[in-house]
């Protein structure tokens, strides 16, 4: 399985940017939890979008739970999901399998990625 190792190779993130004040993202985090252990091989953060405001820089978040996927220092996907395990399941493996960011995903989202990840990333796996 030669591309298994080098995906392996090539850290993955998957971050949730939430707000704690949000109800559907506390209902969300259990799930969200579950992914974190049924996918070692990738790393996940919740990440508070109010305790990160500097960080967030222009990108305005308008519907939680929105998740930020990321390959190596390229974000392959940045917008809302609904919160059901099987699109969840569903996006990681579609994603894992493309070679390309989804389309739409701008420069600002890998700037955000940037931002986010020397500052809180490294601390705040799931």
């Amino acid at each position: 399985m030669d591309g298994s190792s080098a995906s392996e190779q090539t850290p993955w993130w998957v971050v949730c940017l939430c707000a704690a004040w949000c109800g559907v993202c506390r209902e969300w985090q259990p799930t969200f939890s579950a992914q974190a252990r049924a996918n070692p091989h990738l790393r996940f953060a919740w990440v508070d979008v109010e305790d990160e405001d500097d960080a967030m820089g222009e990108v305005d978040i308008e519907t939680f739970p929105t998740l930020m996927v990321a390959r190596g220092e390229e974000v392959l996907f940045l917008g809302p999901i609904p919160p059901s395990s099987t699109q969840f399941t569903r996006l990681l493996a579609t994603l894992q399998a493309q070679p390309r960011p989804a389309p739409g995903v701008d420069a600002e989202a890998n700037a955000l990625f940037h931002r986010l990840r020397p500052q809180v990333l490294p601390q705040t796996a799931v």
